[in-house]
């Protein structure tokens, strides 16, 4: 068992680290003993426990768990990177929100980072010209999670939603790696135009909650947007957003806001 894990650990260190908190999780509180075995220690990849939770939580009495549970694992076989990004965004929920102290948490209990693996694998469907199914899979995570994510949009890994209700993200927005969103936030068009009309969201950026970012306008790397502001213009690169309608309050604070969170406008 030993030699095991520490093979297991050596190809997969995430995935090892979730197991091994499983474990300890079940011997701490042995009444989840059935929920953490069935989504994490019956498993013998991350990619299958994903496929579980992912189905068994869009799952309803027009498509059966397991005929979604066939798509994710289609998903997942087909682009490796579904999973590679999941791992990502494990690793930046964990370091970025203070209320996560395990690996295990993102993917039996937060609905932020389960919305956004729901939304990777719609996305997939998406490209593959699969879009009735797709669309299928963005209203079950509306319904299910409180969030609606269009599975046209681009999203990069290192994604962190925190608390992530009602997180609307149109179908031409772009979302770049390493962003941290809370929630309630909007990247929206300002009209009925079918065209290109969602923001694009640069690398690094920290979204407050309740923000809104409106139209084909692109919001630079390592930016902050203040929350409850306005967006309807770009938004320079390592700068502070603030206000409705936004306007440049002074320079990020650091290199990356989204890793440190800090979304104080101080001196402002």
């Amino acid at each position: 068992m030993a030699e095991t894990r520490a093979h297991l650990a050596e190809l997969d260190p995430v995935w090892a680290r979730i197991r091994s908190e499983a474990e300890q999780a079940v011997i701490d509180e042995p009444l989840l003993g059935g929920l953490v075995h069935y989504s994490i220690l019956h498993h013998p990849t991350l990619d299958r426990a994903l496929s579980y939770r992912i189905s068994l939580k869009l799952a309803n009495p027009e498509m059966s768990e397991q005929i979604l549970r066939e798509i994710c694992d289609e998903a997942y076989g087909e682009a490796p990177e579904l999973a590679l990004s999941a791992r990502a965004d494990i690793a930046a929920t964990y370091e970025r929100d203070p209320a996560c102290h395990r690996f295990l948490q993102p993917l039996l209990f937060f609905k932020g980072f389960q919305a956004v693996q729901a939304y990777r694998v719609a996305h997939w469907l998406w490209t593959q010209g699969r879009r009735d199914l797709a669309y299928f899979f963005q209203m079950r995570s509306s319904e299910v999670f409180g969030i609606d994510i269009h599975p046209a949009a681009r999203i990069g890994k290192g994604i962190m939603i925190d608390h992530a209700h009602s997180i609307v993200i149109g179908e031409t927005a772009v979302v770049g790696d390493n962003v941290s969103m809370l929630h309630s936030v909007t990247l929206g068009g300002t009209g009925k135009e079918e065209e290109d009309r969602h923001p694009k969201i640069g690398d690094g950026v920290l979204i407050g909650a309740g923000a809104k970012v409106l139209g084909n306008i692109r919001v630079g790397d390592c930016s902050r947007i203040a929350a409850g502001s306005v967006v309807l213009k770009e938004v320079p690169r390592c700068s502070t957003v603030a206000g409705v309608p936004a306007k440049v309050v002074g320079e990020a604070g650091c290199d990356q806001p989204s890793i440190s969170m800090d979304q104080l406008l101080r001196g402002s």
